[in-house]
């Protein structure tokens, strides 16, 4: 027998707010409910906070809304007192669960399946990752079932480790700290990282002037060929190309099959040199 009953109480969460210079949001949710779970439940609010620490010595572009709930009754209430909030201005998110074992990484995504937080976790698994696990939505299991939701459609996916309900010490005493390790941490953390670091870098460039630029006169061109410097050219080369303000960088790195983050410096010279512009 269960001596219980039903009386009015409260629930208590987490939340934290990091201002960025859009009001457009990107979002963190992690849960805290599964006591003394390992990879269900620890790593997701030790990697979560070591990120929020990350941003909070970044200049930002988006402002970042992360909260730390009880897992499904947690998302209902927090999405009960902010969903109009929510809907006007997250433009991508990530569940953080499950992201400390050393095995390989899941991806979970979307109900839509084609959002920006989709595309950009495809993209940076893709490129460091390639044998991650990727699952359908058909696999939901954790909030992504309430921010998905018809109605709600909040742009959420989960980047994880071993997914849940897949590994024998799910939901077990052998999910504790010997399943997890400090690699298996630090691996999720760099990857969710890139993630945020794409969709701060994500824009749509236009370049300036007509037919191929003339690199050589603004000191773009090397002046000792290489394999590694062919390459370079190649994929500036190729931005160009591809940069008339109808595709974002997300997508130009994707078409041309370079890793956005290879992209970064080309770009920035690019602007220096007044060849290139934000759409």
């Amino acid at each position: 027998m269960i001596d219980s009953e039903l009386t009015n109480g409260s629930l208590t969460y987490g939340e934290l707010i990091i201002p960025g210079a859009k009001n457009q949001e990107v979002f963190l949710s992690t849960y805290i409910c599964h006591p003394s779970l390992g990879n269900n439940e620890l790593s997701g609010p030790v990697v979560t906070t070591y990120l929020a620490k990350w941003l909070l010595t970044q200049k930002r572009k988006y402002t970042y809304r992360i909260i730390f709930i009880p897992e499904t009754i947690g998302s209902i209430v927090y999405l009960s007192r902010n969903l109009d909030e929510m809907k006007s201005n997250i433009i991508a998110g990530f569940n953080v669960t499950c992201v400390g074992d050393n095995n390989g990484y899941s991806y979970l995504p979307s109900r839509q399946e084609n959002t920006l937080a989709d595309q950009v976790a495809l993209h940076v698994l893709k490129n460091t990752h390639p044998d991650f696990h990727q699952y359908s939505f058909l696999d939901r299991g954790s909030d992504e079932r309430q921010y998905c939701s018809p109605g709600v459609d909040l742009p959420v996916v989960s980047v994880m480790r071993s997914k849940y309900g897949t590994y024998p010490e799910y939901h077990t005493s052998l999910d504790d700290m010997d399943f997890i390790s400090p690699a298996g941490l630090q691996g999720s953390y760099d990857i969710l990282k890139r993630c945020i670091e794409c969709i701060e870098a994500n824009e749509r460039l236009k370049v300036t002037v007509l037919g191929e630029p003339q690199l050589g006169k603004r000191g773009l061109y090397p002046t000792i060929s290489t394999k590694k410097s062919g390459e370079q050219v190649r994929d500036m080369m190729n931005l160009i190309s591809y940069a008339d303000g109808s595709r974002s960088t997300l997508e130009i790195a994707e078409v041309i099959n370079v890793p956005m983050w290879k992209l970064t410096h080309s770009i920035e010279k690019l602007k220096s040199e007044s060849l290139l512009i934000e759409e």
